[in-house]
């Protein structure tokens, strides 16, 4: 068995316990009847939670991830895996844990977005994006700059 393979199949049983809690979420078609998979090895990375269909990415980060290092190498790996056509997005940990509804209408909407792979709605894949009507911008690319926190209404 390839050595990624084993680390994917290994990660699978290691799982964090926001990773496990989004997995419950996602399972079985369980989010919009889109079929995900968790530990997927894709190139020369490991993402965390993939719909092959929907070319979607979703990676839950620990404080690691805001540390000098690791955040140039996330940032390196979106760069690469947004090159081959994925949308990526990325949650911390106690968004997960805290917040589930949120995280999961976030990954609904971007669901439910036009593919720019596709040319479906969206003229210029520009990460600065396109003027929408009544003002504001449309952005089609999705990445760690992007991150920000989830609101509820509680």
């Amino acid at each position: 068995m390839p050595e990624q393979t084993a680390l994917a199949r290994k990660l699978r049983y290691e799982q964090t316990d926001a990773e496990r809690v989004l997995w419950a979420r996602l399972r079985n078609k369980r989010l919009e009847g889109v079929k995900f998979r968790r530990q997927q090895p894709v190139g020369p990375y490991i993402v965390d939670f993939i719909s092959f269909e929907k070319k979607l990415i979703v990676e839950i980060d620990g404080g690691q991830h805001s540390e000098g290092t690791v955040r140039e190498r996330d940032e390196e790996r979106t760069k690469w895996l947004e090159e081959g056509g994925y949308r990526v997005l990325r949650f911390w940990n106690n968004e997960v844990l805290e917040r589930v509804e949120g995280v999961l209408e976030r990954i609904r909407d971007t669901l439910t977005l036009p593919s720019p792979l596709k040319g479906e709605g969206i003229d210029s894949p520009s990460p600065r994006g396109r003027e929408l009507e009544g003002g504001g911008k449309e952005t089609t690319t999705l990445t760690s700059a992007l991150r920000s926190p989830i609101l509820c209404s509680d």
